[in-house]
């Protein structure tokens, strides 16, 4: 079918993961630049952006893709990607704290740069999710797109979702 412009549901998928992993990636990097910059507006700026980004992004890995990984990678790798998110939303709302500050100190600056350095790792981790999702039926990943539009179109950030939406109440909720 040459010239189609029809995109598979999969290919869909993968853009948008990508995408939006890619974006998380950049915004935590420029997070500890901010920090290390002293430049607590442009923190919090960043944060705000970070937060409305991963409210959406999380629900709908939580709610339609991690449990369609259990039988792929068993329960306790999904619920290490639960425990991540947990992680996250703990950071965040620890960076959200020194962003507010008037003035930092070097160490919390290193304290900022080490939260940050607690979310990346799941960042780069669970892009490498969409090899996995390539094995899922073409229904599950047209599912998983429903589910993505109507956590975006909600648009809860993510300290709002965490707070008020969120199923998973663990230590760190």
């Amino acid at each position: 079918m040459t010239g189609s412009t029809v995109s598979r549901p999969l290919d869909i998928f993968t853009a948008y993961f990508g995408k939006e992993h890619r974006g998380a990636r950049d915004l935590l990097l420029a997070l500890v630049r901010a920090f290390e910059d002293r430049d607590q507006a442009r923190a919090r700026e960043l944060l705000g952006t970070l937060a409305r980004l991963a409210g959406p992004h999380f629900r709908y890995e939580e709610e339609a893709l991690y449990p369609e990984l259990v039988p792929l990678f068993g329960p306790e790798y999904v619920d290490k990607l639960l425990v991540d998110h947990d992680v996250a939303i703990d950071s965040a709302r620890k960076l959200v704290v020194l962003a507010d500050q008037a003035a930092l100190t070097d160490d919390e600056i290193a304290e900022a740069r080490s939260l940050v350095r607690k979310i990346l790792p799941h960042v780069t981790d669970c892009d490498g999710l969409s090899i996995m999702v390539e094995l899922l039926p073409e229904s599950t990943v047209e599912t998983l797109l429903e589910t993505r539009k109507a956590a975006i179109a909600e648009n809860l950030d993510l300290f709002a979702w965490a707070a008020d939406a969120r199923t998973r109440r663990g230590e760190q909720n």
